[in-house]
Protein backbone atom coordinates (compact mmCIF):
# COMPACT_ATOMS: atom_id res chain seq x y z
CA UNK A 1 0.00 0.00 0.00
CA UNK A 2 2.66 2.43 1.10
CA UNK A 3 4.06 1.80 -1.97
CA UNK A 4 1.50 2.37 -4.14
CA UNK A 5 0.66 5.48 -2.38
CA UNK A 6 4.35 6.84 -3.09
CA UNK A 7 3.40 5.80 -6.78
CA UNK A 8 0.42 8.06 -7.01
CA UNK A 9 2.16 10.49 -4.85
CA UNK A 10 4.99 10.66 -7.68
CA UNK A 11 2.66 10.48 -10.31
CA UNK A 12 0.45 13.42 -9.14
CA UNK A 13 3.58 15.69 -8.86
CA UNK A 14 4.66 14.50 -12.49
CA UNK A 15 1.40 15.83 -13.78
CA UNK A 16 2.12 19.25 -11.59
CA UNK A 17 5.43 19.21 -13.28
CA UNK A 18 3.85 18.66 -17.00
CA UNK A 19 1.18 21.28 -16.71
CA UNK A 20 3.62 23.88 -14.74
CA UNK A 21 5.79 23.03 -17.95
CA UNK A 22 3.20 23.43 -20.28
CA UNK A 23 2.01 26.97 -18.98
CA UNK A 24 5.72 28.16 -18.63
CA UNK A 25 6.49 27.37 -22.28
CA UNK A 26 3.51 28.79 -23.85
CA UNK A 27 3.72 31.89 -22.26
CA UNK A 28 5.61 34.65 -23.05
CA UNK A 29 8.66 35.47 -20.95
CA UNK A 30 8.57 38.20 -18.29
CA UNK A 31 10.97 41.05 -19.52
CA UNK A 32 12.55 43.21 -17.51
CA UNK A 33 11.07 46.83 -17.17
CA UNK A 34 10.66 48.46 -20.74
CA UNK A 35 8.64 48.40 -24.01
CA UNK A 36 8.15 44.77 -25.46
CA UNK A 37 6.48 43.79 -28.44
CA UNK A 38 5.57 40.30 -26.86
CA UNK A 39 2.15 38.82 -28.79
CA UNK A 40 -0.50 37.21 -27.12
CA UNK A 41 0.04 33.64 -25.81
CA UNK A 42 -0.84 30.48 -27.73
CA UNK A 43 -4.27 29.03 -26.85
CA UNK A 44 -3.26 25.90 -26.82
CA UNK A 45 -1.01 23.91 -25.18
CA UNK A 46 2.79 22.73 -27.03
CA UNK A 47 4.32 19.35 -26.53
CA UNK A 48 6.85 19.25 -23.35
CA UNK A 49 9.52 17.63 -23.53
CA UNK A 50 11.36 15.75 -20.58
CA UNK A 51 14.25 16.71 -18.64
CA UNK A 52 15.70 16.80 -15.07
CA UNK A 53 15.73 19.36 -12.69
CA UNK A 54 18.89 19.48 -11.30
CA UNK A 55 20.81 22.01 -9.13
CA UNK A 56 24.77 22.70 -9.47
CA UNK A 57 24.92 19.33 -10.57
CA UNK A 58 22.35 17.25 -7.72
CA UNK A 59 18.93 15.93 -8.37
CA UNK A 60 16.66 18.28 -6.96
CA UNK A 61 13.15 16.89 -5.48
CA UNK A 62 10.18 17.78 -8.07
CA UNK A 63 8.47 20.20 -5.53
CA UNK A 64 11.87 22.49 -5.37
CA UNK A 65 11.63 22.40 -8.81
CA UNK A 66 8.02 23.37 -8.91
CA UNK A 67 8.69 25.96 -6.64
CA UNK A 68 11.50 27.55 -8.60
CA UNK A 69 9.48 27.42 -12.01
CA UNK A 70 6.66 29.34 -10.19
CA UNK A 71 8.61 31.44 -8.19
CA UNK A 72 10.09 32.85 -11.47
CA UNK A 73 7.25 32.98 -13.71
CA UNK A 74 5.48 34.79 -10.77
CA UNK A 75 7.86 36.84 -8.30
CA UNK A 76 9.48 37.91 -11.36
CA UNK A 77 10.71 41.86 -11.44
CA UNK A 78 7.66 44.26 -12.87
CA UNK A 79 4.98 41.83 -11.41
CA UNK A 80 3.43 42.92 -7.67
CA UNK A 81 5.56 40.56 -5.29
CA UNK A 82 3.97 36.90 -4.42
CA UNK A 83 1.14 37.24 -6.50
CA UNK A 84 -0.64 34.61 -8.66
CA UNK A 85 -3.20 35.37 -11.72
CA UNK A 86 -5.15 31.94 -11.94
CA UNK A 87 -7.66 30.88 -14.47
CA UNK A 88 -10.05 27.70 -14.68
CA UNK A 89 -10.98 25.97 -17.33
CA UNK A 90 -14.75 25.42 -16.15
CA UNK A 91 -16.69 26.65 -13.73
CA UNK A 92 -16.93 23.56 -11.65
CA UNK A 93 -13.27 23.93 -11.13
CA UNK A 94 -13.43 28.09 -9.91
CA UNK A 95 -15.89 27.18 -7.80
CA UNK A 96 -14.32 24.35 -6.24
CA UNK A 97 -11.25 26.55 -5.96
CA UNK A 98 -13.05 29.43 -4.48
CA UNK A 99 -14.24 27.14 -1.80
CA UNK A 100 -10.59 25.61 -1.00
CA UNK A 101 -8.71 28.73 -1.33
CA UNK A 102 -8.90 29.95 1.90
CA UNK A 103 -7.99 26.20 3.63
CA UNK A 104 -5.34 26.05 1.56
CA UNK A 105 -3.70 29.14 2.73
CA UNK A 106 -4.59 31.14 -0.19
CA UNK A 107 -6.23 34.72 -0.31
CA UNK A 108 -8.42 36.00 -3.06
CA UNK A 109 -7.66 39.38 -3.64
CA UNK A 110 -9.78 39.91 -6.97
CA UNK A 111 -12.84 38.06 -8.89
CA UNK A 112 -13.70 37.88 -12.11
CA UNK A 113 -16.11 35.38 -12.22
CA UNK A 114 -17.05 35.74 -16.04
CA UNK A 115 -14.18 35.27 -17.20
CA UNK A 116 -13.33 32.35 -14.33
CA UNK A 117 -9.89 34.22 -13.00
CA UNK A 118 -8.57 35.01 -9.40
CA UNK A 119 -5.86 37.30 -7.78
CA UNK A 120 -4.22 35.50 -4.89
CA UNK A 121 -1.78 35.67 -2.49
CA UNK A 122 0.10 34.03 0.50
CA UNK A 123 2.62 35.35 2.64
CA UNK A 124 5.77 33.83 1.18
CA UNK A 125 6.29 32.71 -2.38
CA UNK A 126 6.78 29.44 -0.69
CA UNK A 127 3.50 29.42 1.14
CA UNK A 128 2.06 30.28 -2.28
CA UNK A 129 3.40 27.67 -4.10
CA UNK A 130 2.31 24.93 -1.50
CA UNK A 131 -1.12 26.35 -1.56
CA UNK A 132 -0.94 26.38 -5.70
CA UNK A 133 -0.10 22.79 -6.21
CA UNK A 134 -3.23 21.24 -5.62
CA UNK A 135 -4.99 23.25 -8.31
CA UNK A 136 -2.87 23.13 -11.16
CA UNK A 137 -5.06 20.42 -12.62
CA UNK A 138 -8.07 22.66 -12.84
CA UNK A 139 -6.10 25.89 -14.33
CA UNK A 140 -6.01 26.80 -17.73
CA UNK A 141 -3.32 29.68 -16.92
CA UNK A 142 -1.24 30.39 -14.26
CA UNK A 143 1.09 33.70 -14.05
CA UNK A 144 2.10 36.29 -12.76
CA UNK A 145 0.26 40.00 -12.10
CA UNK A 146 1.96 42.56 -14.17
CA UNK A 147 2.27 45.90 -13.13
CA UNK A 148 0.23 48.79 -15.07
CA UNK A 149 1.44 52.22 -14.82
CA UNK A 150 0.82 55.55 -15.98
CA UNK A 151 3.17 56.43 -19.48
CA UNK A 152 6.08 59.14 -18.42
CA UNK A 153 8.37 60.59 -20.48
CA UNK A 154 12.09 59.46 -20.86
CA UNK A 155 14.63 60.91 -19.49
CA UNK A 156 17.26 60.28 -21.83
CA UNK A 157 15.97 60.90 -25.67
CA UNK A 158 17.81 58.08 -28.14
CA UNK A 159 15.60 59.72 -30.87
CA UNK A 160 16.90 62.86 -32.48
CA UNK A 161 15.81 65.76 -30.64
CA UNK A 162 13.42 67.89 -31.94
CA UNK A 163 12.13 71.54 -30.95
CA UNK A 164 8.49 71.02 -30.34
CA UNK A 165 5.90 73.49 -30.33
CA UNK A 166 3.42 73.01 -27.43
CA UNK A 167 -0.60 73.61 -28.10
CA UNK A 168 -1.59 75.20 -25.34
CA UNK A 169 -5.54 76.51 -25.49
CA UNK A 170 -5.03 75.88 -29.49
CA UNK A 171 -5.82 71.85 -29.02
CA UNK A 172 -9.16 72.34 -30.69
CA UNK A 173 -8.39 74.99 -33.51
CA UNK A 174 -5.97 72.56 -34.32
CA UNK A 175 -8.56 69.72 -34.49
CA UNK A 176 -10.59 71.63 -37.08
CA UNK A 177 -13.46 72.52 -34.51
CA UNK A 178 -14.11 75.65 -35.36
CA UNK A 179 -17.78 75.63 -34.66
CA UNK A 180 -20.27 75.70 -31.43
CA UNK A 181 -19.69 72.35 -30.16
CA UNK A 182 -21.02 72.34 -26.80
CA UNK A 183 -23.46 70.02 -27.25
CA UNK A 184 -21.32 67.26 -28.59
CA UNK A 185 -20.94 63.93 -26.83
CA UNK A 186 -24.91 64.62 -25.24
CA UNK A 187 -26.20 60.75 -24.17
CA UNK A 188 -22.68 58.81 -24.91
CA UNK A 189 -20.45 57.87 -21.85
CA UNK A 190 -16.76 57.49 -21.80
CA UNK A 191 -15.94 55.16 -19.30
CA UNK A 192 -11.97 56.60 -17.94
CA UNK A 193 -9.95 54.01 -16.55
CA UNK A 194 -7.43 55.79 -14.66
CA UNK A 195 -6.59 57.39 -11.17
CA UNK A 196 -9.84 58.42 -10.88
CA UNK A 197 -11.57 62.08 -11.32
CA UNK A 198 -11.37 65.05 -9.47
CA UNK A 199 -14.44 67.29 -9.35
CA UNK A 200 -13.47 70.42 -11.19
CA UNK A 201 -16.07 73.56 -12.59
CA UNK A 202 -15.01 72.00 -16.44
CA UNK A 203 -17.07 68.75 -15.53
CA UNK A 204 -20.38 70.38 -14.53
CA UNK A 205 -22.79 68.90 -12.69
CA UNK A 206 -24.38 65.41 -12.75
CA UNK A 207 -21.87 64.13 -15.58
CA UNK A 208 -19.22 61.58 -13.71
CA UNK A 209 -20.67 58.43 -11.94
CA UNK A 210 -17.98 56.80 -9.74
CA UNK A 211 -17.34 53.06 -9.88
CA UNK A 212 -15.40 51.68 -6.80
CA UNK A 213 -13.04 48.33 -7.67
CA UNK A 214 -11.90 48.56 -4.02
CA UNK A 215 -9.59 51.29 -4.46
CA UNK A 216 -11.87 54.05 -3.71
CA UNK A 217 -13.71 56.52 -5.90
CA UNK A 218 -11.55 60.31 -4.63
CA UNK A 219 -8.53 61.00 -6.83
CA UNK A 220 -5.38 59.13 -6.08
CA UNK A 221 -3.14 62.26 -8.55
CA UNK A 222 -4.30 64.62 -11.00
CA UNK A 223 -3.52 62.31 -13.99
CA UNK A 224 -7.24 61.16 -14.35
CA UNK A 225 -8.57 64.29 -13.87
CA UNK A 226 -6.63 65.71 -16.65
CA UNK A 227 -7.19 63.17 -19.47
CA UNK A 228 -11.10 63.55 -18.14
CA UNK A 229 -11.12 66.98 -18.94
CA UNK A 230 -9.33 66.69 -22.71
CA UNK A 231 -12.51 63.86 -23.32
CA UNK A 232 -15.18 65.80 -22.14
CA UNK A 233 -13.86 69.17 -19.96
CA UNK A 234 -16.45 72.22 -20.75
CA UNK A 235 -14.81 75.40 -19.21
CA UNK A 236 -12.39 77.45 -20.32
CA UNK A 237 -8.46 76.42 -19.99
CA UNK A 238 -9.78 72.65 -20.08
CA UNK A 239 -12.02 72.57 -22.93
CA UNK A 240 -12.45 68.85 -24.15
CA UNK A 241 -14.01 67.98 -27.61
CA UNK A 242 -17.49 66.51 -26.12
CA UNK A 243 -17.86 68.83 -23.35
CA UNK A 244 -21.92 67.64 -23.05
CA UNK A 245 -20.34 63.41 -22.96
CA UNK A 246 -20.98 61.72 -19.49
CA UNK A 247 -18.54 60.28 -17.44
CA UNK A 248 -17.31 56.79 -15.86
CA UNK A 249 -14.73 57.13 -13.88
CA UNK A 250 -13.18 53.93 -12.36
CA UNK A 251 -10.14 54.61 -10.70
CA UNK A 252 -7.50 51.83 -11.16
CA UNK A 253 -4.33 53.26 -9.19
CA UNK A 254 -3.09 52.34 -6.04
CA UNK A 255 -1.40 54.86 -3.41
CA UNK A 256 2.09 54.37 -4.91
CA UNK A 257 0.04 55.57 -8.16
CA UNK A 258 0.38 51.46 -9.58
CA UNK A 259 -2.11 49.44 -10.90
CA UNK A 260 -1.83 45.60 -12.20
CA UNK A 261 -3.31 43.90 -15.36
CA UNK A 262 -5.69 42.12 -13.21
CA UNK A 263 -7.54 45.36 -12.06
CA UNK A 264 -7.40 46.92 -15.27
CA UNK A 265 -8.76 43.81 -16.75
CA UNK A 266 -11.39 44.08 -13.94
CA UNK A 267 -11.89 47.51 -14.77
CA UNK A 268 -12.65 47.05 -18.38
CA UNK A 269 -15.41 44.09 -17.53
CA UNK A 270 -16.70 46.80 -14.78
CA UNK A 271 -17.05 49.41 -17.81
CA UNK A 272 -18.74 47.19 -20.24
CA UNK A 273 -21.54 46.23 -17.95
CA UNK A 274 -21.96 49.30 -16.49
CA UNK A 275 -23.13 50.21 -20.29
CA UNK A 276 -20.24 52.39 -21.28
CA UNK A 277 -19.08 52.41 -24.71
CA UNK A 278 -16.17 53.84 -24.81
CA UNK A 279 -13.26 52.88 -22.87
CA UNK A 280 -10.20 55.20 -22.20
CA UNK A 281 -6.95 53.65 -21.12
CA UNK A 282 -4.01 55.95 -20.57
CA UNK A 283 -1.92 53.10 -19.30
CA UNK A 284 0.03 50.67 -20.16
CA UNK A 285 2.13 47.72 -19.22
CA UNK A 286 4.94 45.56 -20.73
CA UNK A 287 3.63 42.62 -21.44
CA UNK A 288 0.37 40.74 -22.51
CA UNK A 289 -1.92 38.87 -19.90
CA UNK A 290 -4.13 36.37 -20.40
CA UNK A 291 -6.30 37.52 -18.27
CA UNK A 292 -6.17 41.34 -20.04
CA UNK A 293 -6.71 39.54 -23.62
CA UNK A 294 -9.88 38.15 -21.91
CA UNK A 295 -11.23 40.98 -20.60
CA UNK A 296 -10.86 42.61 -24.22
CA UNK A 297 -12.30 39.79 -25.88
CA UNK A 298 -15.37 40.34 -23.44
CA UNK A 299 -15.47 43.93 -24.20
CA UNK A 300 -14.79 43.90 -28.42
CA UNK A 301 -17.55 40.97 -28.44
CA UNK A 302 -19.83 43.90 -27.07
CA UNK A 303 -19.38 46.35 -29.28
CA UNK A 304 -16.75 48.23 -26.97
CA UNK A 305 -14.55 51.15 -28.68
CA UNK A 306 -11.14 50.74 -26.25
CA UNK A 307 -8.55 53.80 -26.41
CA UNK A 308 -5.43 53.54 -25.48
CA UNK A 309 -2.06 55.63 -25.24
CA UNK A 310 0.63 54.25 -27.15
CA UNK A 311 3.38 55.16 -24.37
CA UNK A 312 6.01 57.23 -24.09
CA UNK A 313 9.24 55.14 -24.44
CA UNK A 314 10.19 56.71 -27.47
CA UNK A 315 10.16 52.67 -28.39
CA UNK A 316 10.08 50.68 -31.45
CA UNK A 317 7.17 49.01 -29.65
CA UNK A 318 3.58 50.24 -27.89
CA UNK A 319 2.64 49.11 -24.62
CA UNK A 320 -0.57 46.83 -23.48
CA UNK A 321 -3.56 47.41 -23.97
CA UNK A 322 -2.22 49.23 -27.12
CA UNK A 323 -0.24 47.09 -28.69
CA UNK A 324 -3.22 44.57 -29.34
CA UNK A 325 -4.33 45.48 -33.06
CA UNK A 326 -8.35 45.95 -32.11
CA UNK A 327 -7.66 48.32 -29.67
CA UNK A 328 -7.47 51.83 -31.07
CA UNK A 329 -3.88 52.81 -30.07
CA UNK A 330 -3.21 56.73 -30.19
CA UNK A 331 0.33 57.89 -30.57
CA UNK A 332 1.40 62.29 -30.01
CA UNK A 333 2.46 65.45 -32.47
CA UNK A 334 2.44 68.55 -31.56
CA UNK A 335 1.39 71.50 -33.02
CA UNK A 336 3.07 71.45 -36.03
CA UNK A 337 2.12 68.08 -36.76
CA UNK A 338 5.49 66.48 -35.96
CA UNK A 339 5.58 63.07 -33.88
CA UNK A 340 6.58 63.92 -30.29
CA UNK A 341 10.26 62.49 -29.74
CA UNK A 342 8.96 60.31 -27.10
CA UNK A 343 5.72 58.94 -28.37
CA UNK A 344 5.80 55.23 -29.40
CA UNK A 345 6.29 53.78 -32.55
CA UNK A 346 4.96 50.69 -34.45
CA UNK A 347 2.71 48.82 -36.52
CA UNK A 348 -0.47 48.67 -34.62
CA UNK A 349 -0.37 52.40 -34.28
CA UNK A 350 -3.89 53.47 -35.40
CA UNK A 351 -4.10 57.41 -34.88
CA UNK A 352 -1.80 60.26 -33.69
CA UNK A 353 -3.13 63.20 -31.93
CA UNK A 354 -2.32 66.21 -30.19
CA UNK A 355 -0.05 65.09 -26.95
CA UNK A 356 2.35 68.06 -26.13
CA UNK A 357 1.99 70.73 -24.17
CA UNK A 358 -2.11 70.73 -24.00
CA UNK A 359 -3.84 72.66 -21.67
CA UNK A 360 -6.05 71.03 -19.18
CA UNK A 361 -7.54 70.66 -15.85
CA UNK A 362 -5.65 68.91 -12.36
CA UNK A 363 -6.51 68.35 -8.90
CA UNK A 364 -7.25 71.06 -6.70
CA UNK A 365 -9.14 73.41 -9.72
CA UNK A 366 -5.55 73.87 -11.77
CA UNK A 367 -5.04 74.43 -14.70
CA UNK A 368 -1.88 73.03 -16.23
CA UNK A 369 0.13 71.70 -19.54
CA UNK A 370 -0.26 68.41 -20.24
CA UNK A 371 1.95 66.05 -22.47
CA UNK A 372 2.38 62.42 -23.63
CA UNK A 373 -0.18 59.88 -24.80
CA UNK A 374 -1.77 59.83 -22.45
CA UNK A 375 -3.29 63.33 -23.44
CA UNK A 376 -3.56 62.07 -27.10
CA UNK A 377 -5.83 59.25 -26.24
CA UNK A 378 -8.87 60.86 -24.72
CA UNK A 379 -8.77 63.61 -27.47
CA UNK A 380 -9.54 60.49 -29.80
CA UNK A 381 -12.08 58.99 -27.10
CA UNK A 382 -13.74 62.43 -26.61
CA UNK A 383 -14.15 62.53 -30.67
CA UNK A 384 -15.54 59.20 -31.36
CA UNK A 385 -18.74 60.04 -28.51
CA UNK A 386 -18.58 63.80 -30.49
CA UNK A 387 -19.17 61.87 -33.72
CA UNK A 388 -21.60 59.25 -31.74
CA UNK A 389 -23.94 62.12 -29.99
CA UNK A 390 -23.89 64.10 -34.09
CA UNK A 391 -24.70 60.55 -36.13
CA UNK A 392 -27.60 58.95 -34.42
CA UNK A 393 -27.48 55.00 -34.80
CA UNK A 394 -23.79 55.16 -35.46
CA UNK A 395 -22.25 52.44 -32.88
CA UNK A 396 -18.84 53.60 -31.31
CA UNK A 397 -16.49 50.87 -33.63
CA UNK A 398 -18.74 52.95 -36.64
CA UNK A 399 -18.02 56.01 -35.53
CA UNK A 400 -14.40 55.57 -35.07
CA UNK A 401 -14.07 54.36 -38.61
CA UNK A 402 -15.58 57.77 -39.35
CA UNK A 403 -12.64 59.34 -37.25
CA UNK A 404 -9.84 56.61 -39.16
CA UNK A 405 -11.48 57.66 -42.86
CA UNK A 406 -11.16 61.54 -42.45
CA UNK A 407 -7.39 61.57 -40.53
CA UNK A 408 -4.83 63.70 -42.25
CA UNK A 409 -2.15 62.29 -43.93
CA UNK A 410 1.32 62.71 -42.28
CA UNK A 411 4.76 61.17 -42.21
CA UNK A 412 5.38 58.45 -45.09
CA UNK A 413 2.39 58.17 -47.59
CA UNK A 414 0.25 55.61 -46.20
CA UNK A 415 -0.31 53.69 -42.93
CA UNK A 416 3.23 53.84 -41.26
CA UNK A 417 4.77 53.09 -38.01
CA UNK A 418 5.00 56.63 -36.67
CA UNK A 419 1.72 58.06 -37.32
CA UNK A 420 -0.31 55.01 -37.76
CA UNK A 421 -3.30 56.25 -40.58
CA UNK A 422 -2.66 59.98 -40.02
CA UNK A 423 -3.29 62.67 -37.77
CA UNK A 424 -6.95 63.14 -36.34
CA UNK A 425 -9.20 65.41 -38.15
CA UNK A 426 -12.23 66.01 -36.00
CA UNK A 427 -13.29 69.34 -38.25
CA UNK A 428 -13.03 67.27 -41.13
CA UNK A 429 -15.34 64.03 -40.07
CA UNK A 430 -18.11 66.12 -38.23
CA UNK A 431 -18.19 67.97 -42.11
CA UNK A 432 -17.83 64.81 -43.91
CA UNK A 433 -21.40 65.27 -45.67
CA UNK A 434 -20.95 68.88 -46.37
CA UNK A 435 -20.82 69.13 -50.26
CA UNK A 436 -19.82 72.75 -49.98
CA UNK A 437 -16.99 71.92 -48.05
CA UNK A 438 -13.64 71.98 -49.82
CA UNK A 439 -10.44 71.44 -48.23
CA UNK A 440 -7.14 70.73 -50.06
CA UNK A 441 -3.51 70.66 -48.25
CA UNK A 442 -0.01 69.84 -48.71
CA UNK A 443 -0.04 66.97 -46.21
CA UNK A 444 3.37 65.25 -46.07
CA UNK A 445 7.18 65.94 -47.04
CA UNK A 446 8.41 62.65 -46.24
CA UNK A 447 11.95 61.70 -47.53
CA UNK A 448 12.69 58.11 -48.35
CA UNK A 449 15.95 57.34 -47.87
CA UNK A 450 15.43 54.50 -49.72
CA UNK A 451 14.77 56.29 -53.01
CA UNK A 452 16.69 59.35 -52.66
CA UNK A 453 13.46 61.32 -53.03
CA UNK A 454 11.26 64.03 -51.45
CA UNK A 455 7.62 62.66 -51.34
CA UNK A 456 5.28 65.49 -51.30
CA UNK A 457 1.95 64.67 -50.46
CA UNK A 458 -1.19 66.67 -51.53
CA UNK A 459 -4.72 65.18 -49.29
CA UNK A 460 -8.48 65.80 -50.83
CA UNK A 461 -10.08 66.67 -47.60
CA UNK A 462 -13.52 67.49 -48.83
CA UNK A 463 -16.69 66.18 -48.88
CA UNK A 464 -16.37 65.85 -52.57
CA UNK A 465 -14.15 65.52 -55.30
CA UNK A 466 -11.67 67.99 -56.96
CA UNK A 467 -10.30 68.49 -60.48
CA UNK A 468 -7.57 70.93 -61.47
CA UNK A 469 -5.15 71.45 -58.78
CA UNK A 470 -2.03 72.88 -59.13
CA UNK A 471 1.27 72.01 -57.45
CA UNK A 472 3.77 74.56 -57.15
CA UNK A 473 7.56 73.17 -55.63
CA UNK A 474 10.57 75.30 -54.94
CA UNK A 475 13.89 73.62 -53.48
CA UNK A 476 17.39 74.29 -54.25
CA UNK A 477 17.52 71.68 -57.13
CA UNK A 478 14.99 74.12 -59.11
CA UNK A 479 11.06 74.80 -59.38
CA UNK A 480 8.34 72.15 -60.77
CA UNK A 481 4.84 72.81 -61.45
CA UNK A 482 2.51 69.93 -61.61
CA UNK A 483 -1.35 69.59 -62.29
CA UNK A 484 -2.84 66.97 -60.23
CA UNK A 485 -6.74 66.38 -63.19
CA UNK A 486 -8.98 64.68 -60.24
CA UNK A 487 -8.56 63.86 -56.51
CA UNK A 488 -11.69 62.20 -54.73
CA UNK A 489 -12.47 62.94 -51.51
CA UNK A 490 -9.85 61.61 -48.98
CA UNK A 491 -7.59 60.80 -51.87
CA UNK A 492 -3.75 61.47 -51.71
CA UNK A 493 -1.39 61.66 -54.46
CA UNK A 494 2.62 61.29 -54.00
CA UNK A 495 4.87 63.65 -56.18
CA UNK A 496 8.95 62.61 -55.83
CA UNK A 497 11.07 64.83 -56.39
CA UNK A 498 15.09 63.37 -56.55
CA UNK A 499 17.06 64.88 -53.83
CA UNK A 500 21.23 65.54 -54.94
CA UNK A 501 22.65 63.54 -52.81
CA UNK A 502 25.88 65.65 -53.76
CA UNK A 503 24.45 68.60 -52.14
CA UNK A 504 23.29 66.69 -48.50
CA UNK A 505 26.95 65.92 -47.67
CA UNK A 506 27.86 69.07 -48.50
CA UNK A 507 26.53 70.70 -45.37
CA UNK A 508 23.89 72.79 -47.15
CA UNK A 509 20.46 72.15 -46.16
CA UNK A 510 18.79 71.24 -49.10
CA UNK A 511 15.29 73.23 -48.77
CA UNK A 512 11.66 72.28 -50.29
CA UNK A 513 8.36 74.66 -50.49
CA UNK A 514 5.50 73.47 -51.84
CA UNK A 515 1.69 74.83 -52.62
CA UNK A 516 -0.93 73.52 -53.57
CA UNK A 517 -3.85 75.93 -55.72
CA UNK A 518 -7.28 75.04 -56.22
CA UNK A 519 -8.94 75.65 -59.28
CA UNK A 520 -10.66 79.31 -60.23
CA UNK A 521 -13.81 79.48 -58.49
CA UNK A 522 -13.07 76.95 -55.62
CA UNK A 523 -12.72 78.51 -52.26
CA UNK A 524 -10.49 76.74 -49.50
CA UNK A 525 -12.25 76.81 -46.35
CA UNK A 526 -9.07 75.42 -44.64
CA UNK A 527 -5.86 77.72 -46.62
CA UNK A 528 -3.18 77.35 -44.25
CA UNK A 529 -2.96 73.97 -44.78
CA UNK A 530 -2.09 74.59 -48.51
CA UNK A 531 1.26 75.08 -48.09
CA UNK A 532 4.18 73.40 -46.63
CA UNK A 533 8.18 73.96 -45.83
CA UNK A 534 11.13 71.09 -45.38
CA UNK A 535 14.82 71.15 -45.43
CA UNK A 536 17.64 68.46 -45.54
CA UNK A 537 20.54 68.29 -43.90
CA UNK A 538 23.66 65.61 -43.96
CA UNK A 539 27.52 65.59 -43.09
CA UNK A 540 28.32 62.18 -42.61
CA UNK A 541 25.60 59.21 -42.59
CA UNK A 542 22.87 58.71 -44.90
CA UNK A 543 20.03 61.32 -44.65
CA UNK A 544 16.98 60.31 -42.34
CA UNK A 545 13.39 60.92 -42.44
Amino acid sequence: MRTRALALAFAGLAGVWLLLFVVWHRSPAIPQPGPSSAQHPEAGPKAASARTPRAGGSPLTLLDWIRGEMGARIGARGARPNEAVLTFKDDESYRRFLAAADAAGLQVLGRLDGLLSVRVTSGTMDALTRGLVGFVDDLVDLGGNPYVFTPQPPTAEARAAQRHRPFGDAMLSFLGVETDHRHWGRGVTIAIIDSGIASDATFGAGRIRHLDLGLGTHAGDGHGTAVAALAAGSASGATGVAPSASMLSIRVTDGDGLSDTFTLARAIVAAVDAGAPIINISLGAYQNHPTLSRALDYAFAQGTAIVASAGNDQAGSLTWPAADPRVISVGAVDAIEQQVTFSNSGPQLQVTAPGYGVNTAWIGDQRISFSGTSASAPIVAGSIAAVMSTSPGLTANEAWQVLAQTVSEAGAPGTDPNYGQGILNLGWAMARNDPTRVDTAVASHHYNTDTGRMEIVVQNRSAQGVAGLQLDVDSTAGSLTQVIPWLKPGETRVVKIPVNQASLTSGTPFVFRSQVTNPPGVVDQVPDNNRKASSLQQTEDPPSK
